[in-house]
This record gives structure tokens, C-alpha cells and sequence, in this order.
């Protein structure tokens, strides 16, 4: 079992250095950015809820979706076409998901 995860360790890494991109600050990035992702668009909700301003959280919960994608499309080299697919289409979901759950109706027995 070790002898597996050194072997994809040595490939992730070998990985990294072919596209200059380092997966370890590749994944703190992703693993920082989805909880305060989750945070922000908790309180967009729950200021849409009490019709408060929300666009400033909007905005920074979008920010922190985009950040592990945006260091792998500013940082990396010779990267595959199929990988900026891969991130048009992760965005394209983030988005319409975020909006599908900002717009969607509150449900009156919910508790605000």
C-alpha cells in the first residue's frame, strides 16, 4: 500500500514539475477556498433571506471558487487543452449551481 501511494506521490510531483504548478499549494488552495466559498454564500443567502446587500459576498464567494483554478491557469505551463475545458465547465456549473441556489424559493418553515 505505501509502495502505491510513494508511486503516485512520485507521479503527482513529477506531474507539478513538467507544468510548473506545485500540487501541494494546489491543493491548500482548493481545500482553503471551498469552506470559505461555502461561508460566503451562506451569508449571500442569508442576506438575500433578510433583503440585505449581498452583492460584496457574492463577489468574494466567486473569488474563492476561482482561486485553485486560477493559479493552475496563471502558474502552469504546457497544460492540456482538455484541462481549461475541464475549468470552463467547472465554472460553468459553479455558476449556474450558485445561482439556482441564490434565486431558488425560500421555504417559509425553514428557520432564517
Amino acid at each position: 500500500m505505501i509502495e502505491y501511494f510513494n508511486i503516485f506521490k512520485d507521479w503527482l510531483f513529477s506531474l507539478g514539475e513538467e507544468h510548473d504548478v506545485n500540487p501541494l499549494l494546489l491543493a491548500i488552495l482548493y481545500l482553503v477556498s471551498k469552506p470559505l466559498f461555502f461561508f460566503f454564500l451562506g451569508w449571500v443567502i442569508k442576506n438575500m433571506r433578510n433583503k440585505k446587500p449581498f452583492m460584496t459576498q457574492l463577489l468574494i464567494a466567486c473569488v474563492c471558487f476561482s482561486i485553485p483554478y486560477s493559479y493552475l491557469i496563471f502558474a502552469g505551463r504546457n497544460i492540456s487543452v482538455w484541462v481549461y475545458i475541464f475549468i470552463a465547465v467547472v465554472y460553468a456549473y459553479g455558476g449556474f449551481s450558485i445561482y439556482k441556489k441564490v434565486t431558488e424559493k425560500v421555504d417559509p418553515t425553514m428557520p432564517v
